[in-house]
């Protein structure tokens, strides 16, 4: 990991932020709706004429509308590389890891050791990323000044399970959170400067120019962007896959604040209704809700 500047000029996000509803567009509405409810446990929340929100215990995690007719990004493409769901116990994660395990609609990808977290890997049947994870204590994490020490060391799934599973059914687990939305983009650069520069995240990780890790408030990282597939990638175009990216603050004040931030960088941006709406450089909807 690359050591991070210590200062900084530009004001950060609260460290109250965290992160939001995630939208998918879906090319078959129902049968990715029924995925996240049966390899995920995710119950539906709300329904209109445009989709369908999904979570946990009252808390919408995933949004997921009717993108009928679009095509499916290519590998190459800016857009989501992974959704995080966050989970407050390892029993939590193990009971929905081994719910997910047993569809046969998605494909597991593999489990790691991260030194803060412990996660598994997924893709859901239209090849969205899907991330679950439980974090260590926080005490328990390192920092060299600004950096934080993440590895991807293996982890024994298998062992993980037998040791921490107890229900079969993961509508028993705990609430999940959207941990972190991690992202594909066109350069490491550039996307420092939007996320760190502009939308006032704090950078906590960096591996030379393939990727980025940035969080408000001391997390690990409430988003990361690789160039890992998509080097050199360009705007996006209208495709399935990523939607929308919500991102909550406090107040009304910090959506303010985030807005001047934003005209002084001279990046486009509308405020309606207590929301900030803005992209990234590769046409990422970014949107930043008041609590």
């Amino acid at each position: 990991m690359v050591p991070l500047e210590s200062t900084r000029t530009t004001p950060t996000l609260p460290d109250a932020t965290a992160m939001g509803v995630l939208t998918l567009r879906a090319g078959d509405l129902p049968a990715l709706v029924a995925y996240y409810q049966q390899a995920l446990g995710l119950t539906e929340l709300a329904s209109d004429a445009d989709g369908v929100l999904l979570g946990r215990g009252g808390t919408g995690l995933v949004r997921i509308t009717d993108g009928k007719g679009l095509r499916l990004p290519s590998r190459s493409d800016a857009g989501l590389f992974h959704t995080a769901l966050l989970f407050d116990t390892r029993t939590d994660l193990a009971d929905t890891v081994a719910a997910a395990l047993r569809r046969s609609e998605g494909r597991y990808v593999g489990a790691q050791d991260h030194a803060v977290s412990q996660a598994f890997y997924f893709q859901d049947p239209e090849n969205n990323g899907i991330e679950l994870y439980w974090d260590r204590p926080r005490d328990q994490w390192r920092w060299q000044q600004h950096t934080v020490h993440m590895t991807v060391d293996p982890l024994d799934g298998r062992a993980f399970l037998d040791e921490h599973q107890q229900h079969d059914d993961p509508r028993t687990a705990d609430p999940a959170t959207v941990g972190h939305v991690h992202l594909q983009v066109g350069d490491v650069a550039a996307a420092h400067d939007f996320y760190v520069g502009a939308l006032g995240f704090e950078a906590t990780a960096r591996l030379g120019e393939s990727a980025l890790f940035v969080s408000a408030g001391g997390y690990h990282h409430h988003m990361a962007m690789n160039v890992w597939n998509s080097a050199g990638a360009g705007p996006r175009r209208d495709t399935l896959g990523l939607g929308r990216v919500d991102i909550t603050v406090p107040s009304d004040a910090d959506v303010a604040a985030l807005r001047d931030r934003l005209d002084a960088a001279g990046i486009r941006s509308t405020v309606e209704d207590h929301a900030l709406v803005t992209a990234d450089p590769w046409r990422n909807e970014i949107r930043v809700v008041a609590a």
